[in-house]
Parts: C-alpha cells; sequence; structure tokens
C-alpha cells in the first residue's frame, strides 16, 4: 500500500483526536441514554432556538454514546453522513439531474463532487488490492527481454552461417554483417539506448527510448526502469493514487471545447461536470473487479464496461447540458476520443513522476 491511504486515516485520526480533547465552553446534564441535555450551545453558550447554533454553527443536540464515535468515525473519514445515499442513486441514473443542481446551487442534499471523487477513487484502490488487483512483481526484466530476444535471433543466424559452404562467401558477409547488428544492438540495449537489428524473420526489430525528446528526462527514466522495473511499477501505482486529480484538470480543456460557443456554460460547470463523472468510473470499476473476483468472465465485465460507460456518459452529458439527442451524441464520441488523449497525457506524467 502507499502512503495515500495512511494520509487518510492520519487526517481522520487527528479530527476525532481534536474533538475528543477540544474544549466545551457551556455545560450540560447527560441523561442516561448519554445524550446531551442542553438549553443552550455547548460550544459557545449561545442560547439554542434550533437544531443548530445560529452563532457558531455547532449541532444542537450531542451525544455520548459509542453509536455516536461510529458516527464521528464515519463523518470524520468520509464527511459523507447521509447524503451519500441520496447522491449515489442520482448519480448512477440522473447524472445529469445531479449536476445540474449542483451547479444551480440546490447542494444540501448531496455529497460535492470532490469529496465524491476522492471517495470513489480511495475506494477503488482499496478494493484493487482486497481483490488482488495490483503491480506484478515476478515479471522478466524488460531489458533482459530485449536482450534475451536478440540474442536468439543472433542464434538462428550463426546457424544458418555455419551451415553455408566455404564457397559462399557473399552469404557469410551478409549473415556476419547481421550479426554484428545484433552485438551493437545487445550493447545499447544495455545502455539504455535506442536499438535496431534485423530479425530472422525479415525486417528490424526497432525500438525508440523517446518519452519527451528531452534527453535528460528520458534518459533518467529509462535508466530506473531498466535497473529497477519492479519499484517503478510500485511507484506508478503510488502515482495513481496521489496524483488522480490530475485528471480533471486534464479533461477540462476538452469540455470546454465541446461547449466554446454556449457562453451560457463557464469552467465551474464542466468541472462539476468532469469530477462527478470521474466518481461515477471509479464506482464502476469497483462493481466490476468485484464481479471479476465472484467468477464473472472477463468478456462479460468488458462488455458491461463498454456498454455502460458510453451510455452513462451521454446521460450525462444530455441532462446537464439540456443537450438534444444529436448535440449529445456528437459530443459524445468527440468526448470518447479526448478521454484517450487524456489517459496518455495521464500515463506520460506518471512516468515523469516516478524518475524523481
Amino acid at each position: 500500500m502507499t502512503d495515500f491511504p495512511e494520509a487518510i486515516g492520519t487526517a481522520s485520526e487527528g479530527g476525532l483526536f481534536a474533538r475528543a480533547i477540544s474544549r466545551r465552553q457551556g455545560k450540560a446534564n447527560i441523561d442516561d441514554t448519554g445524550h446531551f441535555e442542553e438549553g443552550a450551545c455547548l460550544n459557545c453558550g449561545t442560547e439554542l432556538t434550533g437544531d443548530y447554533c445560529h452563532v457558531c454553527g455547532q449541532k444542537a443536540h450531542l451525544h455520548r454514546t459509542l453509536s455516536a464515535v461510529g458516527h464521528d468515525l464515519v463523518h470524520g473519514v468520509l464527511h459523507l453522513d447521509g447524503k451519500l445515499w441520496k447522491t449515489l442513486p442520482m448519480l448512477a441514473w440522473w447524472p445529469g439531474v445531479l449536476t445540474r443542481r449542483y451547479i444551480d446551487g440546490q447542494r444540501a442534499d448531496f455529497v460535492s463532487p470532490m469529496a465524491m471523487f476522492l471517495f470513489s477513487v480511495f475506494l477503488m484502490f482499496a478494493v484493487f488490492q482486497a481483490v488482488g488487483i495490483t503491480t506484478p512483481t515476478d515479471f522478466e526484466n524488460p531489458v533482459s527481454t530485449s536482450q534475451r530476444r536478440a540474442m536468439e535471433a543472433k542464434s538462428v543466424f550463426q546457424q544458418r552461417l555455419s551451415a553455408l559452404e566455404e564457397d559462399q562467401t557473399a552469404e557469410r558477409a551478409e549473415l556476419e554483417e547481421k550479426i554484428a547488428g545484433i552485438d551493437v544492438a545487445i550493447a545499447a540495449i544495455g545502455k539504455g539506448e535506442d536499438f535496431s537489428y534485423e530479425n530472422p524473420e525479415g525486417g528490424l526489430t526497432y525500438q525508440s527510448i523517446t518519452l519527451t525528446g528531452i534527453d535528460r528526462i528520458d534518459k533518467g527514466v529509462v535508466e530506473k526502469w531498466r535497473k529497477h522495473p519492479e519499484l517503478m511499477l510500485y511507484k506508478l501505482q503510488s502515482n495513481s493514487y496521489k496524483f488522480s486529480w490530475l485528471l480533471i484538470p486534464l479533461s477540462l480543456p476538452f469540455v470546454w471545447l465541446l461547449f466554446a460557443w454556449k457562453r451560457r456554460f463557464k469552467a465551474y460547470d464542466h468541472a462539476i461536470f468532469v469530477t462527478y463523472s470521474l466518481a461515477f468510473m471509479s464506482l464502476m470499476f469497483i462493481v466490476l473487479s468485484l464481479l471479476g473476483k465472484i467468477g464473472v468472465a472477463p468478456i462479460w465485465l468488458f462488455t458491461i464496461f463498454t456498454t455502460l460507460a458510453p451510455v452513462h456518459l451521454y446521460r450525462h452529458l444530455k441532462g446537464t447540458y439540456d443537450l438534444s439527442r444529436f448535440s449529445a451524441v456528437w459530443r459524445l464520441l468527440a468526448l470518447l476520443f479526448a478521454i484517450n488523449i487524456v489517459i496518455v497525457l495521464f500515463l506520460q506524467i506518471l512516468l515523469l513522476l516516478g524518475a524523481f
């Protein structure tokens, strides 16, 4: 696991400790069930006239029971309360209505987009760990694999060379040249450099080690992947936890372009749309991973994903922006293409972060 769940736990633990040792400015008796019998706010002493203090905002009716500790734990970690059970059905079936209502200011009953996103991402990676979806540790070093394949190609050419007659000088020279080219490629592979060589099946085997075009960065990333691929995969997974929020700013420009000529839709609208969409996709990955764990075939999981994801995105677009069917469809197709670009950009950022 990474320090991301630890950070969540530390933050919630700190919040609970803070609540436990916070001073009360008011006093009240406690009845036999563990409930305070308060007539004034226990925090600031103001006379209570409703469910919350109108001066400091603290709840009017507090409890000193074990069930209250459990409630504080859930609230301290997730800050979701009962809003989660109102938000989830809306997010699943009426995502456009949820997003539009939130944008228009109807927020008391719903979990905020960012809280929903953080909750779903944290839960997704926790479930991934629980069902065994994690970075592999028993794989062959990619550098060793490239060198092995090059050695196999060299062995084939050497066998062909040994089968030639002494007077076949032209063929010998050609094969010796190919073997020498493989030796150069093997040396380049060991240094983490670009390489190419002719393989026995015909054509060239070529690999270009270029991520950004900036030699210093590219060499640094390649060198670390060459020496410690298992560590780099772990860092890739760790960074995907920590920097999953980057998907939001990476997606915003593409959504903005879809509505650039519609001035009534602002960047804020797009941010809410993107964040709720990402939260739903994370929750869908949770469900699919659990279905896979209980034995649902991968082909069915793929079918569910490739059907449900576009349909949900279509409904989300149509409802949020009040689009006609045609407008929603062409924007959906454009957005599906943009999603691939966003994923590539996100992975490249993760690779670069892993170099430092």
